[in-house]
């Protein structure tokens, strides 16, 4: 036991390097455990706000409400996608 507490010099061993790597480890797990069950849900200022207003939204709410049927709701939708896109400008819907 003697050896593991003093290196040659009478020193710490090499074993004291591990040290940081235990911190590291448990903080990242801290930071894991806090994300999956606290923090989870909650928006944070990184994340942004889905946009209730968008008309692809209203149009899903109209579809839902019973305001549209089927087939008119996959019509507008097509346009919509068209013009503005779940993958972006410019790409494929």
């Amino acid at each position: 036991m003697q050896t593991l507490a003093h290196f040659a010099d009478g020193g710490p061993g090499p074993w004291i390097l591990l040290f940081p790597l235990i911190w590291a480890a448990v903080v990242i797990g801290g930071i894991t455990l806090l994300r999956r069950t606290v923090w989870r849900g909650r928006r944070g200022p990184w994340r942004s706000v889905p946009d209730d207003n968008s008309p692809i939204a209203v149009l899903g709410h109209r579809f839902a409400s019973g305001e549209i049927d089927e087939d008119e709701y996959w019509r507008r939708l097509s346009v919509l996608d068209e013009q503005f896109g779940r993958t972006g400008k410019g790409g494929a819907a």
